[in-house]
C-alpha cells in the first residue's frame, strides 16, 4: 500500500508538497471533514460512503506522514496500544470513560 502511494505521489510530483507539518495538516483537515459528516445528525444518520471516503483520506495522510518518518506503521501501533494497556489497565477502565489519572 506504501509503495502504490508514493507512486501516486511521484507521478504527479508533489513530494515537494509533502512535508510533515503539510501532511499533519491535511491530516487534520481531513479528521475535520470527516467530523463533518456526523455533524448535527445522530451517528446512524451519517452517510457511510462519505465516512468511508473521509476515513480513507484521513488513513492515506497519516500513513504518508508515519512514512516521512520511515516509521513502520504496525510497529507504530503496537507501541501506542502497548502504553495504552499501561495506562488503561482492563480491571480499572473497564466500563469507564475515565482519562487514565482518574482511574
Amino acid at each position: 500500500m506504501l509503495q502504490q502511494l508514493r507512486q501516486f505521489r511521484d507521478e504527479r510530483d508533489w513530494a515537494q508538497f509533502h512535508n510533515s507539518k503539510d501532511l499533519a495538516l491535511a491530516l487534520s483537515i481531513e479528521a475535520s471533514e470527516l467530523n463533518e459528516v456526523f455533524l448535527w445528525k445522530k451517528a446512524e444518520d451519517a452517510d457511510p460512503v462519505r465516512v468511508r471516503e473521509e476515513l480513507a483520506d484521513v488513513l492515506l495522510y497519516a500513513f504518508q506522514l508515519a512514512d516521512k518518518y520511515g516509521w513502520d506503521i504496525p510497529q507504530l501501533m503496537q507501541e501506542k496500544i502497548d502504553r495504552n494497556a499501561e495506562k488503561y489497565p482492563a480491571d480499572k477502565a473497564r466500563s469507564s470513560s475515565a482519562k487514565y489519572d482518574k482511574l
